[in-house]
């Protein structure tokens, strides 16, 4: 018979009673007696009694465990209100900490009368992590409260040899299970928990929950937006809640699952039914609870509509109290399902999980670091917590604490795990992040000025004749730097009016270059031709595939917010699709009719129109003789759509100097091609080539949109050839000229 070496924990407190705790054990094994002795025989006594009864699991075995002290500088504190007043010097408090291996090759440390455990890697990680943990514990505490903590009379460690009757085995009650086995996942195993992190700074709710589903016996709906931490509060209080048992199927009563895999495979009438009644009598057996990731997906599968899915088939098993149901939602997932399924949401009671304030998001953070640092043994910073916290307030304010920054953090330290870097610095947080979301560094940084000249130069360069839409794509990047965007709505919501071939749509590409280009996806522009979405149904198309499911535009934004978003001559769409869009332009999100949320609050909506583009030029005398481009698109617009866009520009026709212009640019562009530059060819031209090309390329109904088609067809297919007739052309320069007969040729 198998025994363990189990260290407890007994100290004498200043009434000469003895209490000794077993250290690792879950639930905490206590026992209380006027002597050392007789105190460590009933911890003694219960654990062989335990672990006899339940001998599928074994206790803890620490034969090298020692016990350490420890010196923690406590400063109590006071609270009125929303103040704190700490007071003026620090207090002492001695803690007696047992340390040892484990079988794993871990290190596990216990500082029992503070109910703190946790694992840790090297001997010299100790003293620090006991100073960080006490001093959570012990935060916030009055001078009174912390007198119940001040060191015991006498302290001792004793090692008690635990017998178990045999090895571990399989649950006798595993059978009554193998439906649920097949569609859901014990939360008590210590696999599944570990997919999810702890609910720090969550307590109070943690302890709402278990409190519902222990004494009342409750369906539970966790609510709160995406992000905010459901399932790690729910994670946390299933853990108390079979941590507080005591019978062998403790670990198997609350069961995750989700509405697609408790159908998964089910083709015939009658058949997920029939599994459905199977599964809630294994969980009356055991008195469990089937716990759901996102309710709207339950209530919305298995039927054509939502009273003939799985959420109606069991509606009648919740009122009559035959099932116990713990699920997930979002607000708006909350109101789809009352919509869909009236009736359903009423059998639950709610449970509304609070957004975190500053400060609580930042020691979550913190907290979060330090322990994703610690498992994966590189260092951290102190200041990356605060510096993670201030990217996403500032860049992603939609995005609910701690989810999405937490997984910035975890991919960051997974990332410097695998390039063998080993310290995990604000700098590399901040470089992490613009390869994320392709923000250049002049916006991310604070130190970092933003020279609107300079960056008017850069769009000039780009977008050649077009000053009017250079100035306002200056003035969205100096808004956008100086945080004075206003951050419920898109960074900008653009007009471009002008007929074709002006420049419309390269101005979008280098606004998406300019503000989102310098991540690790320089594609960052989302182009929608709505000529596509004129027909009726064409909102649900823009929003929904025929199945249902997300269309490839949504799930693009959803997958990468940070982007432009191009809608291609606007006035094509349908009067709905106008209608859908308003909400995206005034609160930067889109809601579907079951629930769901795309948000465009990190994106830059630009519009391109044509009208007035087929109007004759107008009679008068100066410039402004041809068609009002913005009294068009006044007149054609609704005033509501209309007085939600940030600017109207207007692209002008292209003056033959800018013609000239772009043609050289276009040329340039060409000679940085692979194919030349592989070779070190490089490419020159004459002044008749420009004005060959700048001639032929443009046309008064389409501006210069023939022009790169031209320099297809009269440049690159015959620079083409020649390269291929003559491979062995290296490190030379080739010159282009008009031929008498007007072509262009090699000279």
């Amino acid at each position: 018979m198998p025994s363990y070496h189990v260290p407890v924990l007994v100290w004498e407190d200043y009434r000469s009673c003895h209490t000794a705790v077993a250290v690792g054990e879950e639930p905490a094994t206590a026992g209380f007696d006027e002597t050392p002795q007789r105190a460590v025989a009933r911890v003694k006594d219960y654990l062989t009694w335990y672990y006899r009864k339940h001998d599928h699991r074994a206790p803890v075995d620490m034969p090298d465990a020692r016990l350490l002290r420890f010196d923690v500088d406590i400063r109590p504190e006071y609270r009125s209100a929303d103040r704190v007043y700490p007071c003026n010097a620090t207090v002492p408090v001695r803690v007696c900490c047992v340390a040892g291996p484990i079988e794993s090759g871990l290190f596990l440390a216990a500082v029992p009368r503070l109910d703190i455990d946790f694992y840790y890697y090297k001997a010299s990680e100790l003293k620090p992590l006991v100073t960080h943990y006490v001093k959570e514990r012990l935060r916030g505490l009055t001078p009174l409260a912390l007198c119940k903590h001040l060191p015991a009379k006498n302290v001792a460690l004793e090692d008690v040899t635990v017998t178990v009757s045999g090895e571990p085995k399989s649950r006798p009650d595993e059978g009554r299970c193998e439906t649920l086995e097949t569609v859901a996942e014990p939360l008590g195993a210590a696999a599944v928990r570990a997919q999810f992190s702890r609910a720090l700074e969550r307590d109070a709710v943690v302890a709402e929950l278990v409190s519902r589903v222990r004494a009342e016996k409750a369906n539970v709906i966790l609510v709160g937006e995406s992000g905010i931490g459901k399932s790690s509060i729910m994670i946390d209080a299933v853990r108390q809640l079979e941590r507080d048992a005591v019978d062998g199927a403790s670990g198997r009563r609350f069961w995750l699952s989700s509405g697609a895999r408790l159908i998964a495979g089910m083709r015939y009438l009658g058949e997920w039914q029939e599994r459905c009644e199977t599964i809630i009598e294994e969980l009356s057996e055991c008195g469990g609870y089937l716990c759901i990731a996102n309710l709207l997906d339950m209530v919305l599968a298995a039927g054509r509509e939502a009273r003939q899915g799985l959420a109606a088939f069991f509606l009648p098993y919740l009122e009559r109290s035959e099932l116990r149901i713990l699920a997930e939602a979002t607000p708006a997932e909350v109101d789809a399902c009352r919509r869909l399924l009236p009736g359903f949401i009423d059998v639950f009671q709610t449970l509304k999980i609070p957004a975190f304030d500053r400060a609580a998001a930042v020691r979550v953070l913190g907290r979060t670091a330090a322990s994703l640092a610690q498992a994966q043994r590189v260092e951290c910073e102190e200041g990356v917590a605060e510096t993670a916290y201030r990217l996403f307030a500032r860049f992603a304010p939609y995005a609910a604490f701690p989810g999405k920054a937490v997984t910035f953090l975890r991919r960051l330290i997974d990332r410097l795990v695998n390039e063998a870097a080993g310290r995990v610095t604000s700098e590399v947080a901040v470089r992490a992040f613009i390869r994320d979301t392709g923000l250049p560094e002049l916006f991310v940084r604070d130190d970092i000025t933003l020279n609107a000249s300079e960056a008017l130069d850069a769009f000039r360069e780009e977008i050649i004749g077009q000053d009017a839409a250079c100035r306002a794509a200056t003035s969205l990047a100096t808004t956008f730097k100086s945080g004075m965007n206003d951050p419920g709505r898109p960074i900008g919501a653009l007009l471009f009016c002008g007929p074709t071939g002006v420049g419309k749509t390269a101005m979008a590409k280098a606004i998406s270059r300019y503000f989102f280009g310098h991540g690790e996806k320089t594609d960052r522009l989302v182009r929608l031709d709505m000529s596509e979405y004129a027909g009726p149904g064409a909102a649900s198309r823009l929003v929904r595939k025929p199945d249902g499911k997300p269309s490839d535009f949504i799930r693009r934004l959803r997958a990468q917010p940070f982007c432009v978003t191009l809608f291609d001559e606007i006035e094509k769409a349908a009067p709905e699709v106008f209608d859908m869009l308003l909400c995206v332009l005034d609160e930067g999100r889109l809601t579907d009719d079951l629930g769901r949320v795309t948000t465009f609050k990190s994106a830059i909506l630009i519009m391109t129109s044509n009208l007035g583009a087929e109007k004759q030029a107008s009679a008068g005398f100066g410039p402004q003789t041809g068609p009002s481009y913005e009294d068009e698109a006044m007149s054609f617009f609704r005033p509501e759509f209309y007085n939600r866009l940030d600017a109207v520009v207007t692209f002008r026709p292209l003056a033959p100097d800018a013609i000239r212009a772009i043609t050289t640019k276009e040329l340039g562009e060409l000679s940085a091609r692979e194919g030349l530059a592989k070779l070190g060819l490089k490419l020159q031209w004459t002044e008749g080539v420009v004005e060959l090309l700048a001639k032929r390329g443009f046309d008064e109904r389409y501006g210069a949109r023939p022009l790169q088609r031209t320099i297809e067809q009269l440049v690159t297919t015959p620079l083409a050839r020649y390269l291929v007739a003559n491979p062995g052309l290296r490190d030379r320069s080739l010159r282009l000229d008009v031929t008498p007969d007007g072509a262009v040729a090699l000279i």
